[in-house]
């Protein structure tokens, strides 16, 4: 597995799409980058990931976000129709990125609001999506017939985790973290049906994205302040890796939100 990553160059908050944003509390572009850095040598030399980078746009602040650019199977870059005009921008950039590494460029219908990655992730080999604020379930449907998979559709309910990497973590083929609060009846029933072990995260951590982690085998990479969690998966036989991203929260993002996943093309995703 690679992971694609932007540089902060122009990362700020310069309009409000998500509850977490506020154009009246700016990041600080220094320590965003400080931060950045961070979780790039992390990732990079201390779990031994390969990084690979998409160079940023200027208009474009959000860009940093690339588990949002789409979604990665196989020989395919399924990429996103974003909601919000703000961010369609970024669209033709990361098709780009792909189309000239030999990706086939595969295309959600317009009329359908897809957000790749960030609400659509596996536990083992289950595909599970979310929908309501951000994508919508028509896409899930239509993501579907190219991975030529069943997909799990889940509810999100709670405006402040608008895309599902923010309230659920795969950990592997049968745990995951999640935060309850974030889904409606039906999606807490899918989940609990699915997924043998299923760790609650409490509200005030999930507010730090707990769950928004990167995992890599038995390592997970997570905003720092999340004691619970780091104990509870510690205890389960994880090494857990904290680093500061407060800049990013800023903009209802963290680790996972800032790495999109490329596995091998002619493998499963990992």
């Amino acid at each position: 597995m690679r992971l694609l990553m932007c540089l902060p160059l122009y990362y700020g908050i310069e309009y409000e799409i998500n509850p977490w944003m506020s154009r009246s509390r700016q990041c600080q572009p220094e320590l965003a980058k400080e931060q950045w850095r961070g979780l790039y040598r992390l990732v990079q030399d201390q779990l031994d990931v390969e990084v690979v980078l998409v160079e940023p746009r200027q208009g474009l602040p959000d860009m940093v976000f690339t588990a949002n650019a789409g979604l990665v199977w196989q020989n395919n870059f399924i990429a996103s129709n974003f909601r919000y005009e703000v961010r369609q921008g970024e669209k033709p950039h990361f098709e780009n990125w792909f189309q000239v590494r030999g990706y086939e460029i595969r295309r959600i219908p317009e009329e359908s609001i897809f957000e790749g990655e960030g609400d659509l992730l596996m536990c083992g080999d289950l595909f599970f999506a979310g929908y309501h604020i951000r994508t919508d379930i028509l896409s899930h449907q239509k993501t579907a017939e190219i991975v030529q998979r069943e997909i799990l559709s889940l509810e999100l309910t709670n405006e402040w985790f608008y895309h599902l990497d923010t309230c659920f973590c795969p950990l592997g083929n049968d745990r995951a973290l999640f935060y309850p609060g974030a889904f409606d009846s039906y999606a807490l029933k899918v989940l609990e049906d699915r997924i043998p072990t299923l760790i609650p995260v409490q509200e005030g951590e999930a507010k730090r994205f707990a769950c928004n982690a990167i995992v890599v085998g038995n390592n997970v990479v997570m905003n720092d302040g999340c004691p619970a969690v780091r104990s509870r998966l510690e205890e389960l036989g994880y090494s857990v890796f904290e680093t500061p991203l407060s800049e990013f929260i800023k903009a209802g993002g963290s680790a996972k939100c800032l790495v999109l996943k490329i596995p091998d093309k002619e493998g499963p995703r990992a």
